[in-house]
């Protein structure tokens, strides 16, 4: 029954990602359009649609583990697919999704023209808007429940976490060097030394949610399933 449950629940969720990136580029946004005329790459400027990306390929693998992987608690041996599903769960889809979707619900809170501005209703579906910024998160805390996993070494799962960030970091500064625009308008309103603390903080938020992942994969599946060989952490009894 749990391993029907898993193949349900991945494959509908790889569908609903794909479905997701598929409407997105469906849009047309005149107001966005016009702002990056100089250098404009287009939807992987946001940090969501990198995370719509990175859920939809996660659920893929998390498909063609369920048929050809395993799903074990502690496998002896665990075969290739499941090993990658573990890391792409615990160094980017879950602190990704979390982020994604606790920053943006947050500044919409505060400010929703710093994020997601009126002048894009009329252009970008509410359902879509869950489905990018909602759904994320409900899905990676879906899958945390549902699955086990090991978690890598905190020293190989918290630098592939930032290198990604890093990395991102480093692609909308190219944006905003060849365009003129800042991708986020509340980096519009910032100045530079508070625009640098900023996305430190963004940076330091981020990687609160490898811990918070971790956290919630020891509570509960236990940190001998959970753990990295390398946390030297006592097992459960």
């Amino acid at each position: 029954m749990a391993y029907t449950i898993n193949q349900l629940f991945h494959t509908g969720m790889f569908l609903t990602y794909a479905f997701t990136f598929y409407s997105v580029t469906q849009l047309n946004i005149p107001s966005l359009n016009d702002a990056f005329k100089k250098f404009d790459p287009g939807l992987l400027k946001y940090l969501t649609m990198w995370g719509v990306i990175i859920q939809a390929v996660f659920f893929l693998i998390c498909s063609l583990n369920d048929w050809f992987g395993t799903n074990a608690v502690s496998p002896k041996k665990p075969p290739f697919l499941r090993k990658l599903k573990d890391f792409m769960h615990a160094v980017f889809s879950f602190p990704v999704a979390m982020f994604v979707g606790v920053t943006f619900w947050s500044l919409m809170f505060v400010d929703r023209e710093l994020v997601f501005p009126k002048a894009i209703d009329p252009y970008f579906p509410w359902w879509l808007n869950h489905l990018m910024h909602t759904m994320i998160m409900v899905s990676a805390i879906l899958e945390t429940i549902l699955t086990p996993r090991k978690y890598p070494s905190r020293a190989k799962g918290i630098s592939g976490h930032c290198l990604f960030l890093l990395a991102y970091l480093i692609w909308i500064h190219i944006i905003y060097y060849k365009s003129g625009i800042w991708v986020y308008p509340v980096m519009e309103v910032l100045s530079t030394p508070a625009r640098i603390v900023f996305l430190l903080t963004m940076f330091l938020f981020s990687t609160m949610f490898y811990f918070i992942g971790e956290t919630l994969d020891n509570f509960v599946w236990g940190k001998t399933v959970t753990s990295g060989k390398n946390h030297k952490r006592k097992k459960l009894q």
